[in-house]
């Protein structure tokens, strides 16, 4: 279907944003990135022993859900939005030798960083332009699929769940993090790009949001609201009082 004006002026935005973080990701944006982010979120100090730290500085994640994702070794893992790489990193390095970890993303700064941080020394992590609702995998290619802040700005939640659960194996799990509401967001919010770039704009509603990923064929096992999430800008902290915009992290598992 045809990206209508304000949606590509949305996905527009999202790149400009995230190529800035990516360049510069000590430079000061609406929410937080980098390593007291990670810490702040509930990351182990211990996973971080073999991750670039250039892939960690870059990192703008919502929440933590590597416990839901349990991920064992010999596992393939798909990083959907995985930037400039942490969560790909922290994957591979939890899967083993024997495993396989691809990080998919639309910008092309992330997707650099992402590979020359990779280089020769992962040869277990592969990154691939790509989108989240128009995945080019075959079905059932994967044990675990992961996302930390990034359907929200998806514009087809719907579909991109789609996407994921036919890339799942039976049985496969999806753990994520993301940005939801607890009241539906009115339509000035809806259509302001800036506020999409920040994770709030293409917020969906948690309950339609768990909704979508069951019509997917998931099932939802356990959600966890992230409290140490915390938005920076006036807008967003507007949104999230009036809207309760918030960050959760869930685990569903393909039926």
């Amino acid at each position: 279907m045809e990206q209508t004006a304000s949606q590509q002026e949305i996905e527009g935005l999202v790149k400009q944003v995230y190529a800035s973080v990516a360049r510069e990701p000590h430079a000061g944006y609406h929410f937080e990135v980098g390593r007291g982010l990670a810490d702040n979120l509930g990351y182990p100090a211990e996973l971080f022993n073999q991750v670039p730290k250039e892939a960690v500085d870059s990192f703008a994640g919502v929440g933590y859900h590597f416990d839901f994702a349990d991920l064992k070794p010999g596992e393939t893992v798909l990083d959907l939005g995985s930037g400039s790489g942490m969560d790909s990193f922290i994957a591979a390095g939890l899967v083993g030798a024997n495993g396989k970890t691809v990080g998919i993303d639309i910008t092309p700064e992330q997707l650099d960083n992402a590979n020359r941080l990779r280089g020769d020394r992962f040869d277990k992590i592969e990154f691939r332009h790509a989108r989240i609702d128009d995945l080019p995998f075959e079905d059932a290619s994967f044990d675990v699929a992961i996302s930390n802040g990034v359907i929200n700005l998806v514009a087809d939640k719907q579909k991109a769940f789609e996407q994921i659960s036919r890339v799942l194996r039976k049985g496969g799990r999806m753990a994520i993090s993301d940005i939801v509401t607890e009241k539906q967001l009115t339509t000035d919010i809806v259509c302001d790009a800036t506020l999409w770039a920040s994770c709030i704009g293409g917020a969906a509603r948690q309950t339609d949001y768990l909704k979508m990923i069951e019509a997917a064929g998931m099932q939802v096992v356990e959600t966890r609201d992230n409290t140490q999430y915390h938005f920076l800008s006036e807008s967003a902290k507007e949104a999230s009082g009036e809207f309760g915009v918030k960050s959760f992290s869930l685990l569903a598992v393909k039926a």
